[in-house]
């Protein structure tokens, strides 16, 4: 009795999809912990910024938003790095193949579920990917977010380290705008203060011909 689940089929796929995206754990980010001791990997990534929907959804436009929803988009839209790798935020060579890359992925970690939750599993990962809905707009605003965050409060080390400057932290934050009025004031305080700070470089003045 004690093994008779091994001859369950859709447990057994199941039990291989969670065995398979442990390998989350051992992919690395740009983004280094608070202590700066060593770089966050993208599963500490996708754990700290579900809190982050949960903590701050009073500060959310809408205030209608549906939580658990935004959870699990923000739990599952990283697994396709497992395959795909992390492409740096502002690795504009990588992301001319991310796409391609990350559907790839999506097609094979899912497809090791069960077809149901499979193809409920690929709705969510491409909600958030189009960015159309409320809940996937909240979710992005707090997925950029939560990078920026983390350079602060390490005194910019991998900002300063790929010599990233003010222009290129905003067009990514330009998610929270639309997200989060609260939220949108705090990311353009946290940037100025950073500046002030010397841990964001800004952005250089352009010299007359």
């Amino acid at each position: 009795m004690a093994n008779q689940w091994i001859d369950n089929e859709r447990l057994t796929g199941q039990i291989s999809f969670l065995v398979e995206i442990d390998k989350l754990k051992n992919v690395l980010r740009k983004t280094f912990l608070m202590d700066k001791s060593r770089l966050e990997n993208t599963a500490e990534h996708s754990w700290h910024v579900s809190l982050m929907a949960v903590v701050l959804l009073e500060h959310a436009n809408d205030p209608e938003l549906d939580l658990h929803r935004i959870i699990r988009m923000l739990l599952l839209h990283d697994l396709v790095e497992i395959d795909a790798g992390d492409t740096f935020a502002y690795d504009t060579q990588g992301y001319l193949d991310k796409e391609e890359r990350e559907q790839a992925a999506a097609d094979r970690l899912f497809g090791m579920l069960p077809e149901d939750q499979r193809e409920e599993w690929m709705s969510l990962w491409r909600e958030f990917e189009d960015g159309l809905t409320e809940e996937a707009k909240y979710a992005a605003a707090l997925d950029r977010l939560q990078p920026v965050i983390h350079n602060h409060y390490t005194g910019g080390v991998s900002w300063l380290k790929n010599g990233i400057v003010k222009s290129q932290v905003l067009k990514r934050l330009d998610p929270v705008r639309e997200a989060s009025d609260t939220l949108w004031k705090f990311t353009q305080e946290i940037v100025q203060r950073s500046i002030d700070q010397g841990i964001l470089l800004d952005d250089p003045i352009a010299k007359e011909v």
